[in-house]
């Protein structure tokens, strides 16, 4: 399961909407408990894709480096990604999938059709490695406040 607050929830469909036609991305910041990811802050990444912004996304590895530093300087690890799909469901594509390589991270895709977002989707990364990876269907929680106290599930 993943939990996160409900500003945090409605923050990164928000960041689709204003990307739109093109689509988003970010990270989440958070901790790994036996209750599965518990997102304690996002930060929004630049999509630096040019050629297929409107169906593709990249997070410049510079960019990801300093999301981690920021991570560790706040007592958190990544355990997510997030990115929106314009006019498209919020289900992973093969593209998604092969450059999806953060086994134990969840992974967030937003559809947001004509400009709003619709429905989000949550999919864990579960396996050992490359060879054995797949995509689960993950349950996501919006808690109020910090992620502690249940609010709805979506």
């Amino acid at each position: 399961m993943l939990k996160l607050s409900h500003a945090d929830y409605d923050a990164l469909r928000a960041h689709g909407e204003e990307t739109y036609p093109h689509e988003c991305c970010g990270v989440l910041l958070g901790k790994n408990d036996a209750d599965g990811n518990q997102v304690h802050k996002i930060v929004r990444a630049g999509n630096t894709r040019t050629d297929r912004a409107h169906d593709r996304y990249n997070i410049a590895p510079e960019e990801l480096i300093r999301v981690q530093r920021q991570a560790r300087g706040l007592g958190l690890d990544i355990v997510g990604f997030y990115h929106s799909h314009p006019d498209h469901p919020a289900q992973w594509s093969k593209t998604d999938f092969d450059e999806a390589h953060w086994v134990g991270c969840s992974y967030i895709i937003t559809s947001v059709e004509h400009g709003k977002a619709t429905l989000s989707n949550s999919f864990l990364l579960t396996g050992t490695g490359e060879e054995d990876k797949k995509f689960v269907d993950e349950q996501v929680q919006v808690v109020a406040g910090e992620a502690g106290s249940a609010k709805e599930n979506v």
